[in-house]
């Protein structure tokens, strides 16, 4: 290890000393005091965090004996993660403390869960894979089990934590599997076993289970059971933390995973990423058309987004990658909004989820009417708003890949999810009246809901350089050496 190795981690260092300070402050100067100012501390050093990594101009960088890459393609999802993550802590304040729920251990779980997944994007090593998603998964257990007098806190705690646990034992199992047959841990090292264009039987495996594990970490059918009970009984802003950042580091890790590992056999792995793209749009867009529950919906929403993201990995083109990050990059800011608006739901004091509680909201709250509206068309791919290029992309690069038919089944799934998105704009403006709903937001929940809102319609014109970051990303992943081949050959074969 040489110097050179802690300046390319620094920025997953410095977050790790904070969280570590945080921790020993709030455990030394009282939890009631401390809460709320590391809460925002924590924001704070998330976004200075985010800044660096964003500004940082410089060529890839290999560290830690090649099992930590710095490129284009970390740093784009990195900056998608922290901003996810401090803007999703920043607009929970309120909530946290009218529910009684603020805790100096909530924003550190969510700073070693930002650390974890800083890790998983970065990973070039089976082992630093591990080690970030076991870092990120830990913290989420605790965070989902956070509020100890729930029933279905406690339930949603456990449920995760014994299905995560079955995921990573199918990952560590795929990992043993590949180890064995390529001997080595390493991305650059198995890429070249892999250099007559075909797969051992063994590789094989090794590689179905470990897309397995990471499937469930992306709540892709048919490993998306935990995803509708543990959205439902987390705390809200629970929910609102894994709806976006940890789906946006697991598909950077699969798409990392197949495209330096495995990247000369796009044939075998895109078939399997395609189908799993196929089950989770419909699943996910049929599914939540029952749902009476907001945060049900949003879960089954997650699973048919999730799908539509890996419609673009499987189509094994550096295109299809630039339209997957920029997918992910959109869906963290509709969820935002979306969950800053159900946060702010009550009645007499209690949080509301009920669907039918939305009749006739427009009435009260025109302008926040409007700007859900706004997050619920995007959501559906309604044009003009991003929600719609966003799938445009995707789409578009399977049918580039010469994948048509993923394209034509993506469009049919989009059809029919775009029914409960719909469904809740007719109750907010033309409900039957009913018991009403409160609205309560703080200035940072106000500006969470209504500037994702805003964006979404503004960045039809101009995306302000999103697009040449993301392909810059895309081309430092499938243009390297290792994974150079997913280019040049068919996605399916």
């Amino acid at each position: 290890m040489t110097a050179l190795d802690f300046s390319t981690i620094l920025p997953e260092l410095v977050l790790a000393i904070y969280a570590l300070g945080a921790l020993m402050a709030g455990a030394y100067l009282g939890k009631d005091a401390i809460a709320r100012p590391i809460l925002w501390a924590t924001v704070a050093a998330l976004l200075a965090v985010g800044l660096y990594v964003g500004f940082a101009d410089r060529p890839a960088q290999v560290a830690f004996f090649g099992m930590f890459t710095d490129d284009a393609f970390a740093r784009f999802a990195k900056v998608t993660i922290l901003v996810s993550a401090a803007a999703v802590l920043a607009m929970s304040a309120d909530y946290l403390e009218r529910n009684r729920l603020m805790r100096f251990e909530f924003p550190i779980l969510i700073a070693l869960a930002s650390i974890g997944m800083m890790l998983m994007v970065s990973a070039s090593d089976l082992l630093s894979l591990y080690m970030g998603l076991e870092l990120q998964s830990l913290a989420l257990y605790v965070a989902a089990a956070m509020r100890r007098d729930s029933v279905k806190s406690s339930e949603a705690g456990l449920k995760y934590f014994v299905l995560g646990s079955l995921s990573s034992g199918m990952l560590l199992y795929g990992a043993s599997l590949v180890y064995g047959f390529s001997g080595t841990t390493g991305f650059a090292g198995i890429v070249q076993v892999v250099v007559g264009g075909q797969l051992s039987l063994g590789l094989l495996f090794g590689m179905v289970f470990l897309l397995v594990g990471l499937a469930f970490k992306v709540s892709a059918v048919p490993f998306h059971m935990w995803t509708p009970d543990v959205y439902e009984g987390a705390p809200t802003p629970v929910t609102a933390f894994f709806a976006t950042a940890p789906k946006v580091a697991a598909m950077a890790l699969i798409a990392r995973l197949m495209y330096e590992a495995f990247g000369n056999v796009p044939g075998d792995w895109g078939q399997i990423v395609a189908a799993l793209a196929v089950m989770s749009m419909f699943l996910g867009s049929i599914a939540g058309i029952g749902q009476r529950n907001i945060k049900r919906l949003m879960a089954y929403s997650s699973i048919a987004h999730m799908g539509f993201a890996l419609v673009g990995l499987a189509a094994g083109t550096a295109y299809g990658v630039q339209a997957m990050l920029l997918y992910m990059a959109i869906y963290a800011v509709m969820n935002v909004g979306s969950f800053a608006f159900i946060l702010s739901l009550e009645r007499d004091g209690r949080p509301i989820t009920d669907l039918q509680s939305l009749n006739r909201f427009a009435q009260a709250e025109p302008v926040k009417a409007f700007a859900v509206l706004f997050l619920m068309f995007s959501l559906a791919g309604v044009p003009p708003f991003l929600g719609f290029f966003a799938k445009f992309g995707v789409l578009g690069a399977a049918v580039q890949a010469g994948m048509s038919w993923l394209a034509i089944l993506g469009v049919i799934a989009s059809v029919i999810g775009a029914f409960y998105y719909l469904r809740i704009v007719y109750y907010m403006f033309f409900g039957a009246e009913s018991e009403g709903v409160e609205s309560r937001m703080g200035g940072v929940q106000y500006l969470a809901l209504v500037i994702p809102a805003a964006l979404l319609l503004i960045g039809a014109v101009s995306m302000w350089g999103l697009d040449t970051a993301a392909a810059r990303a895309a081309e430092s992943l499938v243009g390297t050496p290792v994974a150079q081949a997913a280019v040049e050959s068919p996605a399916v074969e």
